[in-house]
């Protein structure tokens, strides 16, 4: 037990393998290169956590209220506030783009294989249509199967509102439920005690495989990323803060370890279990976390439409084609509806932006150069997106009236200053 004690908590233990794993893959990049199944199993673990977690706890918060109006109007405040904070993602990207300039002065060489890949996607579209249809399930066990979780929550919404309607045989149902998110909680405690060794190998890897000579030249593409995102962040924070009196910057304490899951990964899944845990450590109730965070992993992706406001516009400076404040604005509105749920199609984002360039006229081909630094861009909107949600979620209790100033005042101290390394349950 003094041994335990002694050892730093979790955020300590990633940032050291964040650290670690950066300056091994630079020294040793041959050996980097080959720790990539170490990071995809960690990532795979964590991913057979997250389907039985967000489909019992789910059902327990429905079941448990069992007022499907409530949902509804959890849903369209949802909508209301991703709607909000997406827009300003986006005119944040243009707006700081178009101050650093980035793309001037990049001559990059574009491989045959980016080239191909960008023409590729320029010409696919994401049907909207099709996609809302897609949101209900033909099989469950196949949206299980392939962790949709839009279909999953689709279906948990209508499973729950019936066990919640057949008395007492449903108490048995809410009870198996709650059995099976304990054991998942417990389970993903488990799987976090390996995040420092995962979170060693993906960034080792990726080190390795992109180097510094790719990040040079695109290195102030990265920084002004980074410096929008920073400031979207800051903004979020700032808002969120004033319109419940609530300090938001201890929401990004408090999940402190979930970011650096994200960033390190680049992957909201990795994110999500501790996420949600820290979140209802925070005073946030079960039923608004387990169907808000997992909404928001598809829908409010704040940090995935930034990154494709600034890279439409990086393209147009890298081939010297002016935009108008006009075709910007024109441009920011086709965004802010083609990125919608790209969460659930696989190289989404990598196409929205692509076809978007193509239909303003932009050579696809600059797509292409930003591929060798998506990686990079892909670590820092992902964290993001996993920020963005954890905000949107308090928001909504706030709204709902179930979480009070009180309460998330109290929780905070409890559990993240008198407690600074609360346990996974």
């Amino acid at each position: 037990m003094k041994l335990r004690k002694k050892l730093p908590g979790l955020s300590t233990q990633i940032l050291i393998g964040l650290i670690l794993g950066a300056a091994f893959g630079y020294f040793f990049p041959e050996i980097g290169k080959n720790l990539k199944p170490v990071g995809d199993g960690f990532i795979r673990m964590i991913k057979m956590i997250i389907v039985p977690l967000i489909f019992s706890t789910l059902i327990m918060g429905i079941a448990g209220t069992g007022d499907f109006k409530k949902l509804g109007r959890l849903g369209g405040k949802a909508i209301i506030w991703f709607e909000l904070a997406t827009t300003v993602a986006l005119a944040i990207g243009l707006i700081v783009i178009n101050l650093a300039h980035p793309g001037v002065g990049v001559n990059i060489p574009v491989t045959a294989d980016a080239g191909a890949k960008a023409a590729e996607a320029a010409h696919k579209t994401i049907n909207m249509v099709d996609y809302v249809l897609h949101i209900i399930p033909t099989n469950i066990v196949d949206a299980f199967a392939r962790n949709d979780m839009l279909q999953i929550i689709f279906f948990a919404c209508f499973f729950g509102v019936g066990v919640a309607h057949i008395g007492k045989e449903g108490e048995k149902i809410v009870s198996l439920c709650r059995s099976v998110a304990e054991t998942m909680f417990k389970v993903t405690g488990y799987v976090m005690s390996l995040a420092p060794i995962g979170v060693f190998a993906m960034i080792a890897y990726t080190v390795s495989s992109f180097g510094i000579a790719m990040l040079i030249p695109l290195g102030k593409l990265i920084l002004s990323v980074l410096f929008a995102t920073l400031l979207f962040i800051f903004i979020l924070m700032l808002v969120a803060s004033l319109i419940t009196h609530m300090n938001f910057f201890h929401v990004l304490k408090a999940v402190q370890e979930a970011l650096l899951l994200s960033f390190s990964t680049a992957s909201s899944e990795a994110a999500l279990p501790i996420a949600m845990q820290r979140l209802e450590q925070l005073g946030v109730p079960k039923n608004i976390v387990t169907f808000i965070m997992p909404t928001g992993y598809s829908f409010n992706l704040d940090g995935s439409t930034l990154y494709s406001s600034a890279a439409i516009l990086f393209i147009a400076q890298i081939y010297g084609i002016p935009l108008t404040i006009g075709q910007q604005i024109l441009i920011m509105l086709t965004l802010m509806l083609s990125t919608k749920g790209i969460a659930g199609v696989p190289g989404a984002g990598f196409i929205v932006v692509a076809a978007t360039a193509t239909a303003f006229n932009l050579p696809a081909d600059g797509v292409a150069i930003i591929l060798g630094i998506d990686r990079i861009l892909d670590m820092i909107r992902t964290t993001c997106n996993v920020c963005g949600n954890c905000v949107a979620t308090v928001i909504v209790a706030f709204w709902e009236k179930e979480l009070t100033k009180e309460t998330f005042d109290k929780s905070y101290t409890e559990n993240f200053q008198l407690n600074p390394i609360p346990k996974i349950h």
